[in-house]
């Protein structure tokens, strides 16, 4: 399964969600952000390739289906709720994601060895 994280510049929260879920089995990660001043800017390209995207907060869901709803429109689309209060790597934010995207994800709540 490949799965896109996205937040708005990519620099705290998807790429964490990233580094974390990356080596679970099955899965490939990716992360993006919606400002045009992301590290990694979300593309098409990214968009056809993710089988579900998993997005930090509502506007940034907002913003995807603004500008690429006929590219996400038939793929999974889910809100994580994670404001941008937390650092890369951070571990309040690692325990969140722990807590969130397996069961999103429909995962093992295990961690990857």
């Amino acid at each position: 399964m490949n799965v896109l994280f996205i937040c708005s510049r990519n620099q705290w929260r998807s790429p964490t969600a990233e580094q974390l879920f990356r080596r679970y089995p099955g899965l490939c990660a990716r992360s993006a952000g919606t400002s045009r001043h992301a590290r990694n800017v979300v593309t098409a390209e990214l968009l056809k390739w993710a089988d579900v995207i998993c997005v930090m907060e509502q506007k940034h869901k907002q913003r995807l289906v603004a500008d690429w709803r006929r590219l996400i429109e038939h793929k999974p689309l889910h809100v994580l709720d994670i404001p941008d209060d937390y650092l890369f790597m951070s571990t309040e934010l690692i325990d969140i994601l722990n807590a969130t995207v397996p069961a999103v994800l429909g995962l093992s709540p295990s961690r990857p060895a």
